[in-house]
């Protein structure tokens, strides 16, 4: 575990006294870990597996298969 001190503006000492009080964390560090992984989760992009990304290239390979009145029955239109 990796020990840090840490300078917080007024507004975001508020903030992670919020998350805390909200999810029932006992530390402010609790709350930082809680708003980093909700942050990892939401904006970095995961890595994908080899193969998945070797399937994505064949698919994209393919050739693509039309739908008469595909964009009129979804709504799409």
């Amino acid at each position: 575990m990796v020990q840090a001190l840490v300078k917080l503006s007024e507004d975001a000492n508020r903030v992670l006294s919020i998350v805390k009080a909200k999810h029932g964390l006992r530390t402010k560090s609790e709350a930082i870990e809680l708003v980093t992984r909700a942050y990892a989760e939401e904006l970095l992009e995961p890595e994908l597996r080899p193969e998945y990304v070797e399937k994505l290239e064949r698919i994209e390979g393919e050739r693509a298969i039309r739908v008469r009145g595909f964009a009129k029955r979804y709504g799409l239109r």
